[in-house]
C-alpha cells in the first residue's frame, strides 16, 4: 500500500532543496512577501514557521540554531529584531500562501508567501467627485456663464490697459 510521503522533494537532490528553502526563507524575512511556485511556497511555508517558533525563545542558542539553516546576518537580525516582536503573540500560522494566476511562460501554479502580520491592506485610492453634467455636455448654461465672466475680466483689464496707454500719450 502506498504511503504519502511527508514533504514535496521539488524535483531536487536533498542539498539543493536544502539551499533552494534556506534562500526562499532568507528573502521571505528580508522582504516580507515572495511570489514563488506553489509548491516551492507550501513547502517554504513549513521550513520558514519552525524557524519563526525557534527564534521566539530568544535566546543565543536559538540564534545559531537559525544561523545553521540561514546563512544571512541581516535577515537572522530581521527576524529577532522585528519579526519576533510582532508575532509573539500568535501560536503559529506566521505565513500565508495566496494563489495567483498560472505562469505565463509554463503554466506553472503561482502563489504568493507572505508573513501575516505584514500585508497592509492596499490603500484604496479616494473616491472621485461625480463630474457634473454641465462639464459633460457641450452647449450647457452652466458652462457658459462661467466663460463669460471670464471674459469679462478679460476685456476689462485689456480696457484698463488700454487707458493707461492713452494717458501715457
Amino acid at each position: 500500500m502506498r504511503k504519502v510521503k511527508p514533504a514535496r522533494k521539488l524535483g531536487r537532490t536533498a542539498s539543493h532543496r536544502k539551499a533552494t528553502l534556506a534562500n526562499l526563507s532568507t528573502q521571505l524575512l528580508l522582504h516580507k512577501r515572495i511570489e514563488t511556485t506553489e509548491a516551492k511556497a507550501k513547502e517554504t511555508r513549513k521550513y520558514v514557521e519552525k524557524i519563526i517558533t525557534k527564534a521566539k525563545g530568544g535566546t543565543v542558542h536559538a540564534q545559531r540554531v537559525i544561523f545553521r539553516k540561514i546563512r544571512d546576518k541581516a535577515a537572522v537580525r530581521e527576524l529577532f529584531e522585528d519579526i519576533v516582536g510582532k508575532v509573539a503573540e500568535r501560536n503559529g500560522g506566521y505565513t500565508r500562501v495566496v494563489k495567483l494566476a498560472p505562469r505565463y511562460g509554463d503554466a506553472a501554479k503561482m502563489a504568493v508567501l507572505e508573513l501575516v502580520d505584514y500585508t497592509e491592506a492596499p490603500a484604496s485610492a479616494p473616491k472621485k467627485a461625480k463630474q457634473d453634467r454641465s462639464k459633460r455636455v457641450k452647449g450647457s448654461k452652466k458652462e457658459a456663464a462661467t466663460v463669460e465672466p471670464e471674459k469679462s475680466e478679460a476685456a476689462a483689464s485689456t480696457e484698463d490697459e488700454a487707458a493707461v496707454a492713452e494717458g501715457e500719450k
